[in-house]
């Protein structure tokens, strides 16, 4: 994943037997695959083939994907430039509108938000323990220990949420939370960099555009929290979405 890219690496992920994995072992696959994609930086279009392979359809088709703010967004495979902020993704702006399960695809961009998020640590981590000043590493200051350690928290509470998303409500939640502890990643790891995260040089700008358009994908962190909060007023209580002790 660190050398391919778009249909590429779709193309090698088939090879390897993507599909039969996806079919036969979803609940392996989706989670190893995308938390992968957001580590690496990397992107393939198969988000569309596990929405696809949720709603029977055969894979490898383009889908059409509700956004933020409702708009609708196109994912091709063909791995041109897309009109995001993110311009390695391709997606494209359409009028179109789809009635597609969104489940499996929330709980697989949910994988993919944390990995993101885990990536931007990693920099972060990287960059406060050789950078020094007055003497000693920046990663000695309580500020800094702070930022890293409530961006450690968020991502451990995402991925908690992510592994018991096993319905709607559950892969719902679990995307809010992988999208707010992605942009609090982002949030407090551009602040451990200080001015190098600003570049273009550094590679944390890639990862942060990243995670604002996967969190806009099939309902932000904002809305989605919105809507699981209209669902348990009509249900007049807050389902059990796991067994504690």
């Amino acid at each position: 994943m660190t050398t391919a890219r778009g249909p590429d690496l779709a193309t090698a992920l088939a090879d390897l037997g993507w599909a039969e994995l996806l079919t036969d072992h979803a609940d392996i696959a989706i989670p190893l695959v995308f938390r992968l994609l957001g580590q690496t930086g990397a992107h393939a279009p198969l988000l569309g083939d596990v929405i696809a392979a949720e709603s029977g359809k055969p894979l490898g088709d383009s889908v059409i994907l509700p956004y933020a703010g409702g708009r609708w967004v196109c994912w091709e495979r063909t791995g041109g430039p897309g009109e995001t902020l993110d311009e390695e993704l391709p997606l494209r702006l359409v009028t179109a509108a789809t009635d597609l399960p969104l489940t499996a695809g929330r709980r697989a961009l949910g994988w993919w938000l944390l990995g993101t998020g885990e990536a931007m640590l990693g920099l972060a981590r990287r960059h406060a323990l050789e950078r020094s000043q007055f003497g000693r590493p920046i990663a000695s200051f309580q500020a800094v220990r702070h930022r890293l350690a409530e961006t450690r928290v968020a991502l451990d509470g995402a991925e908690a949420a992510l592994r018991i998303s096993d319905d709607d409500l559950g892969a719902l939640l679990g995307k809010a939370a992988a999208g707010t502890a992605a942009l609090t990643a982002a949030r407090h790891c551009q602040q451990v960099l200080g001015g190098i995260g600003f570049t273009a040089e550094h590679d944390l700008h890639r990862f942060v555009r990243r995670a604002l358009v996967l969190d806009g994908l099939l309902g932000s962190a904002t809305e989605l929290t919105r809507e699981a909060g209209a669902r348990i007023r009509a249900l007049g209580h807050a389902p059990r979405l796991a067994q504690l002790g």
